[in-house]
């Protein structure tokens, strides 16, 4: 057994939010692996004028605060989306709010946003660059769970992350903030992407905007979004948030906890909305999958379903971060299968 694994086997016998900490902490301070070698080259894609050297991401709400984008990259994802980040600071909902059902592959999670607010985030990625700090990093804003302007938070949050962004995502999906999914109704949608279109357009340099979507929604509803989305200019669309439903063939003790669940359970489903929307935007609009990714042949179900990048992270917490080098190796070999000298060339292949 490597220090590694007994550190991973350390962590599972603590609290999950506990856990989560301890491996902020040690990513902060140097103690996680780093990636060997290069990425193999099929894997390199490059959207919105900027070059991913390879499509697996860390999806939002593992690094919150962004505290360690660096560290993260240095695991081998080819980027990293920290938040989602609030304007104001808030301490989310109360705990226990983080609940794992290992049997399932999968976390129930009800967390409400907690961070430690747009400012301080905006602080620690400038200390980050400022110390040399290089990779591609995407920040996931959200509105303060007491606020009765949402589209004054989230413009208020762009005004002050859209400078440090490689790309901004308005996260209006979590089931964690009440209200919330409501701002997925085409009306509200219009208005705040229209609302952060004028604080984005004032900037001296705007980045990509992208919407962050509920896995939970009917085919009317997901028209309506890819329509919002091509006639107000989104850059992307990320499928898809965690789930509120719960699979009758669940099996962990925390399975009727109230939340969000993801992981492995959430696969079929995102992956099915993920096709949905590259269909209804006729493959124009660059997507990001993410839910229940934990294998090569995960992100490659996705890829060839229409997501251009891929994220992960409940499957981390059971795999170790040995997982990021596998699934890239499979991936680059799943590709050199079916004959795909680049990455690009199998995105949608699936629906086509």
């Amino acid at each position: 057994m490597t220090v590694l694994d007994l550190a991973q086997r350390c962590l599972r016998l603590l609290d999950p939010e506990t856990a989560h900490n301890a491996t902020i902490w040690a990513l902060r301070r140097g103690l996680a692996p780093r990636a060997r070698g290069a990425d193999d080259p099929r894997l390199a894609i490059r959207l919105w004028g900027r070059d991913f050297p390879n499509p697996l991401g860390m999806a939002a709400g593992f690094d919150k605060d962004a505290q360690a984008p660096g560290p993260l990259l240095g695991l081998g994802f080819g980027f990293v989306e920290v938040g989602t980040l609030t304007p104001r600071a808030q301490a989310g909902n109360a705990r226990p709010r983080i609940f794992r059902l290992a049997r399932d592959g999968a976390v129930i999670n009800r967390l409400g946003f907690n961070n430690q607010g747009a400012e301080a985030a905006r602080a620690a990625l400038d200390r980050w660059r400022a110390g040399g700090g290089t990779g591609l990093v995407g920040i996931n804003i959200g509105k303060n769970r007491d606020s009765p302007d949402a589209a004054g938070d989230y413009a208020a949050a762009a005004s002050v992350l859209a400078p440090a962004a490689d790309y901004l995502v308005i996260n209006v999906s979590s089931p964690n903030t009440p209200g919330l999914r409501a701002l997925q109704g085409r009306a509200e949608l219009e208005g705040l992407i229209d609302g952060l279109r004028g604080t984005l357009d004032g900037l001296a340099a705007s980045p990509p905007l992208l919407l962050k979507v509920a896995p939970d929604l009917g085919e009317a509803e997901l028209a309506d979004i890819a329509e919002v989305a091509r006639k107000r200019r989104l850059d992307g669309l990320i499928a898809t948030n965690t789930t509120i439903e719960r699979p009758p063939d669940l099996v962990g003790r925390s399975l009727s906890e109230a939340g969000g669940l993801s992981g492995r359970p959430l696969f079929a489903r995102s992956t099915e909305v993920l096709a949905q929307l590259h269909r209804l935007t006729e493959g124009r609009i660059p997507l990001i999958g993410v839910g229940g990714i934990a294998s090569g042949a995960d992100a490659y179900a996705k890829i060839r379903a229409g997501a251009s990048l891929v994220q992960l992270y409940t499957a981390l917490i059971y795999e170790g971060p040995g997982l990021v080098s596998r699934i890239k190796a499979e991936l680059a070999s799943l590709l050199s299968r079916d004959g795909f000298e680049t990455l690009s060339a199998a995105v949608g292949v699936g629906r086509r």
